[in-house]
């Protein structure tokens, strides 16, 4: 296993210490499919960082959840599929595990057979594959508060919004500029779909990994003259498109980026470039929530924070991972009160995800009122409420500028089904029931 090379002396003595081979009894296993150093490490260093900084605060604040520490270790997968797989593969043997938060598109669908089979929670927060959100068909697979078709539907009604309705959209052009990767084109059915509902052109262009170059993307853009385009990029590919599109005079408000587009990371290398660019979120960045604040206290006044740089405390992908460690332990919270206070089975926290129903009064209680809304987890729907928000960059920070908005679930809920059902019947998977979903599978 290894360690984030920026914790302090001390910490990683401490650190070895939770995550050391032979985990006693009343601890609770996260293994993190990290990545800390490629074209994506601005992410990866952020979101691993927040969620870490969330269980030392468990631990050192709390004594754990009822007295049962929280542990993880850490492999490194350059957001690579390959060393993914090696990494889950090396760590699936620590005692205790609760659950996986690859924060990978390509490493999480490479997982869903194996964690299936080990029967251990597989987190895709604002990721993974769409149909997982069934329930039903993927009872191990949870991408919480945002999957990308509930992403999608929340672009286009925020552009519509911006445009004086849906019925405004028909006659529009928008393009979806996107990552060559399984990511980048997860949602090019659905805006095709969206398109021929509402009556506006799209197209969709490839950006190959990892999206430094641009020229003859933007270009081509340029000729389409389109009245939006949509960023669904990742890593370097989004400051690099903010400068190339000022490059070809292409107006950065007209451009809406998607939930892997809207960090300090994606505008903070464009300069001038990102002004006025705005961008899909979950979850408000900032350190003026009572949880950030308490972390800064708790973690990083004791010299056991994770991050090296701690200007980016309350940044956007720092933020994801705290709530992501939220949405984890509440999850392993609600499971205990099931079935003990003790060390979970990964079939236990399966059930608790499934339960995982955090209205906002809950929320505030964490400390995190207006970081982010709610979430509804049922044993069918694995995503919750879908709700977002959508921020703009002034050259210096994020700032809100829409209500939260809703998915149009009643649209999408019958494509996911199809494809999850389509799914069942190509692997030979029985659909579970309400009832089979509420006891733990034989082993």
């Amino acid at each position: 296993m290894t360690f984030l090379k920026s914790i302090t002396g001390a910490a990683i003595a401490a650190a070895m210490l939770l995550t050391a081979p032979g985990a006693k009894a009343d601890e609770q296993h996260f293994p993190l499919q990290s990545y800390r150093v490629g074209p994506y490490a601005a992410g990866g260093t952020g979101f691993f960082g927040g969620f870490i900084d969330y269980l030392n605060l468990i631990n050192t604040r709390d004594g754990g959840v009822n007295g049962v520490k929280l542990t993880w270790s850490e492999g490194e997968t350059q957001y690579e599929v390959e060393k993914g797989v090696e990494v889950y593969e090396r760590l699936k043997s620590n005692p205790g595990i609760a659950a996986w938060n690859p924060l990978s598109v390509g490493i999480a669908y490479a997982m869903i057979d194996r964690i299936t089979k080990d029967k251990v929670p597989l987190i895709t927060i604002n990721h993974g594959r769409t149909d997982s959100t069934d329930g039903r068909v993927f009872p191990y697979v949870f991408p919480l508060l945002l999957n990308p078709y509930s992403e999608t539907s929340g672009i286009v009604n925020y552009i519509a919004s911006k445009e004086g309705g849906l019925e405004k959209l028909k006659g529009k052009k928008i393009v979806v500029l996107y990552h060559g990767s399984p990511y980048g084109k997860e949602t090019i059915p659905i805006y095709q779909l969206l398109a021929e509902k509402y009556g506006f052109a799209v197209s969709q262009i490839e950006v190959p990994h990892p999206g430094n170059e641009q020229q003859a993307q933007w270009l081509q853009i340029r000729r389409e003259r389109p009245d939006f385009v949509v960023l669904r990029g990742w890593g370097v590919m989004n400051p690099a498109a903010l400068k190339t599109a000022q490059k070809v005079g292409f107006p950065a408000t007209k451009i809406i980026g998607n939930v892997w587009s809207n960090s300090e990371e994606d505008v903070l290398p464009a300069g001038e470039a990102a002004i006025g660019y705005t961008a899909i979120t979950t979850q408000a960045s900032g350190e003026q929530y009572p949880v950030v604040q308490e972390i800064k206290k708790v973690v990083y006044d004791a010299a056991k924070g994770n991050l090296e740089d701690k200007s980016r405390i309350g940044s956007v992908y720092h933020n994801l991972g705290i709530v992501n460690g939220i949405l984890n332990v509440e999850a392993v919270r609600i499971a205990q009160e099931k079935f003990g206070h003790r060390t979970l089975s990964g079939d236990e926290v399966r059930w608790g995800f499934e339960h995982l129903q955090l209205d906002p009064t809950r929320v505030a209680a964490l400390g995190a009122k207006g970081l982010f809304h709610s979430i509804n987890v049922t044993w069918n729907n694995h995503e919750g409420d879908g709700y977002v928000t959508f921020q703009q960059w002034d050259g210096k920070k994020w700032n809100v500028v829409s209500d939260w908005i809703a998915p149009d679930w009643a649209l999408l809920r019958p494509i996911i089904e199809k494809s999850s059902e389509a799914y069942a019947a190509e692997k030979g998977i029985k659909i579970r029931t309400a009832e089979e979903a509420g006891s733990l599978a034989s082993n």
